[in-house]
């Protein structure tokens, strides 16, 4: 587009040091050099002494950092998190009803693909984006499949009050976005998952599953009721297949992300473990959270403010003249304002999710410094501008 008034609209002095803030994969930790990757295992069974123990070590090490309850069981598993989630949800769902709480992509993706599992009843509790459905109508009797933090919206629970200590049921948690970056607790969960490729920003493919002795329980006394794929199999014998959870993956593991999830520990375990991981999420939300403030054109999309994501931050354009537009041409906008900061080299995949309404999606998770988060804002400004200047003044004047 030759649109002179270009040359009013000043750029910010300043761009990020690193301008990737991509949801997924995400932003690799600070100090990363693919030179510095362990990769004595390389070239090994995975099933050999060696790199088997360091895939235990990985393990281990992930259930230390996270502060996992020594009773729990953790796995490394394929498919990344979707993997991870399918196999909870094929292994232990079907013998009571289940609450799904919905108010974004994935969380959609989970209940319609529990609508196809057979299950006794299936009750979806969903609400728009921006919003949290009514958390109060889970059922200590049910079983219950939600998002910690909705990747797609950037809305989470503001806790797990909701969940009863004393339930009957099982509670599966989606946390990929969430793990490493936001406490939770884990009396209220029995399955958690998560990928390398969100907080720790590690390598994608692999997904991890926690199990409480509860799940496990479950597993071991009531048989899955459908035909489960090999990738999908827990038991053996309706006992704990252990392997899974001590370094013998189900099916080939990358080796390479294996060492590069041990170059992510070894970065967070030298900063200070979960707690700093927590603050450097913390940060970067602060950071946008004071520009969205102050801001006259951009608002965050989680209404709520105590739902509001420190690592999937997801903004919209509030702007009457902006919301004045066609949805497609608000898509469209948006599309050419993140072009604009991927052509200045100040920003990187920040659009909003497909299905998500415009806007834009910041990845704030820890491997993100907040200077990086500070400098965007001023480029966010400067991209609004220049579509304001050459673009929404001329749509407002001819429509």
């Amino acid at each position: 587009m030759n649109d002179t008034a270009t040359c009013f609209v000043e750029k910010p002095r300043v761009r990020p040091a690193d301008a990737r803030f991509s949801s997924g994969p995400c932003r690799k930790h600070p100090g990363w050099s693919i030179e510095s990757l362990c990769t004595d295992h390389l070239g090994y069974s995975h099933r050999a002494a060696k790199p088997k123990a360091h895939l235990k070590s990985a393990i281990d090490r992930s259930a230390s950092l996270l502060g996992l309850p020594d009773d729990w069981k953790l796995g490394i598993v394929p498919a990344s998190d979707t993997g991870a989630f399918e196999m909870a949800m094929w292994s232990l769902l079907g013998s009571r009803k289940v609450d799904a709480f919905v108010w974004e992509s994935f969380s959609s993706d989970w209940a319609k693909d529990l609508a196809t599992l057979d299950l006794p009843d299936l009750i979806v509790h969903d609400a728009d984006y921006g919003k949290l459905p009514n958390l109060g109508n889970a059922s200590p009797d049910n079983d219950i499949v939600f998002v910690y933090n909705g990747t797609t919206s950037g809305v989470r629970v503001p806790n797990l009050d909701w969940i009863a200590s004393d339930r009957a049921a099982l509670v599966l948690c989606d946390a990929t976005s969430a793990a490493y970056a936001m406490p939770i607790d884990y009396d209220k969960v029995d399955v958690l998952t998560w990928s390398w490729q969100k907080v720790l920003g590690g390598e994608a493919a692999h997904g991890m599953l926690a199990l409480s002795p509860r799940a496990v329980q479950r597993l071991e006394s009531q048989t899955a009721p459908r035909a489960l794929p090999k990738i999908f199999t827990l038991t053996k014998n309706q006992a704990l297949i252990g392997g899974i959870f001590s370094g013998a993956t189900i099916n080939t593991p990358s080796m390479l992300a294996v060492a590069d999830l041990h170059s992510a520990l070894d970065w967070s375990e030298r900063i200070g473990g979960l707690d700093a991981l927590h603050a450097r999420s913390t940060a970067n939300f602060d950071a946008m959270d004071s520009w969205v403030a102050q801001s006259d054109w951009v608002d965050w999309l989680a209404e709520a403010s105590d739902t509001r994501s420190s690592t999937s931050m997801c903004l919209k354009i509030s702007a009457k003249a902006f919301q004045q537009l066609e949805l497609d041409d608000q898509q469209a906008a948006v599309k050419q304002m993140v072009g604009w900061l991927a052509d200045e080299g100040a920003a990187f995949d920040i659009a909003n999710y497909r299905n998500a309404p415009p806007g834009f999606r910041i990845w704030g998770g820890a491997t993100v410094e907040s200077e990086d988060i500070t400098a965007l804002t001023a480029w966010l400004d400067w991209a609004y501008k220049r579509f304001e200047t050459t673009v929404l003044n001329k749509e407002v004047q001819h429509g």
